[in-house]
């Protein structure tokens, strides 16, 4: 299968082609977990995989506790739909534990303080339900646990995500909160160890495919060996096949990976579709072959993405009641493409509900 090829089977496996999912926890359930520390971004990401849903219906679901916003999986905020959150926490939590291990001790967060801060919050958010960080390091001063270094609150308030203490809450404005995950998620599922290898393999190479056990490895946290594991015991939904003499991994039925017209895609940094792959060489095909350099780094910024490739950048301004977006192509892209990127433009105006305005550099 020609990169090119692997490129539109993702984007189809994805639901970027023709989006069928009616809500925004559907499409997170979908892909397991969405990463979302860059939350406008997220939302625009789940957006383009569902029918219609704007950004106001998005937040609704989050700030209703559908959609739960936590770290999990990487030591960074993921959306998660709430009945996944349990297991899901209990297969990662102990891997991200480790990857933060050092700044644990840099920052004197040991056992011991992590203990005093579950009560401390614990009691905080019985009594105030949903609370901002500051608010938290307000009871945590108190308590005379030191968190005069935002990094060091921000810590200990992530081992408090990790243990399954604290989740996001609703909304303040646009302040975020936390409340107490028993509080937020009361149906949340349970798996053992290898029935949550098994169901994570599954939801992520049936949207990721074709993917390898490194790219699910590194979406996941999980070891390489675990990560094969997983992958076979989810071999009944999925077929594995040799590509460039590389063994990938994918949905037992593919979709059929024809697509017609100019696919365009303005999706944000971090989106699924790029971050949930550590190799995105398929990405880059097009403007390798146009001499340009393939920028598909997932912190590279928003991408531009034409029939599965990223082709560019773009950003966007608020101006007054509208949205102006600015493509950044890095190869020259035909008139129809361009045509297609104003589309694209039109559809995230009306996710944000303004009018935009198209201006190319």
């Amino acid at each position: 299968m020609p990169r090119l090829d692997i490129a539109r089977q993702r984007l189809i496996d994805q639901g970027l082609v023709k989006p069928a999912l009616k809500t925004a926890r559907e499409v997170v359930a979908m892909l397991g977990a969405v990463q979302s520390q860059d939350y406008a971004g997220a939302k625009w990401g789940i957006a383009q995989r569902m029918r219609g849903l704007n950004d106001a219906e998005i937040d609704k679901e989050i700030d209703d506790g559908a959609i739960i916003r936590t770290h999990i999986l990487r030591p960074t905020w993921h959306f998660v739909a709430d009945t996944d959150v349990g297991w899901m926490l209990a297969l990662s939590a102990p891997r991200v534990h480790a990857a933060n291990a050092y700044w644990y001790r840099w920052l004197e967060v040991d056992d011991a303080v992590a203990r005093r801060s579950r009560t401390v919050l614990t009691k905080a958010l019985r009594e105030g339900e949903h609370l901002t960080r500051a608010e938290l390091g307000q009871a945590l001063t108190r308590a005379k646990i030191d968190v005069a270094e935002p990094v060091r609150l921000a810590c200990i308030v992530m081992r408090a995500e990790l243990d399954g203490l604290i989740c996001s809450g609703a909304r303040r404005g646009k302040q975020f909160t936390y409340t107490l995950l028993e509080r937020r998620v009361t149906k949340s599922a349970m798996l053992e160890r290898d029935a949550a290898l098994s169901e994570l393999a599954r939801r992520y190479f049936t949207t990721r495919g074709p993917a390898t056990i490194d790219d699910f490895a590194w979406w996941s946290g999980l070891t390489k060996a675990d990560a094969r594991r997983g992958a076979e015991a989810a071999a009944s939904h999925l077929r594995q096949e040799s590509i460039d003499g590389k063994s990938y991994w994918s949905p037992e039925v593919a979709l059929p990976a024809r697509t017609s017209g100019h696919l365009t895609h303005l999706l944000p940094n971090y989106d699924e579709y790029i971050v949930g792959l550590k190799d995105r060489s398929a990405y880059g095909a097009r403007l390798q072959s146009a001499g340009a350099k393939p920028r598909t780094s997932a912190l590279s910024g928003h991408s531009l993405v034409v029939n599965g490739q990223i082709v560019g950048g773009w950003t966007r301004t608020l101006v007054g009641r509208s949205v102006v977006v600015q493509p950044r192509p890095l190869t020259r892209l035909s008139d129809a493409e361009r045509r297609a990127v104003g589309v694209a433009a039109r559809k995230f105006g009306r996710f944000l509900g303004l009018p935009a305005r198209i201006r190319w550099r």
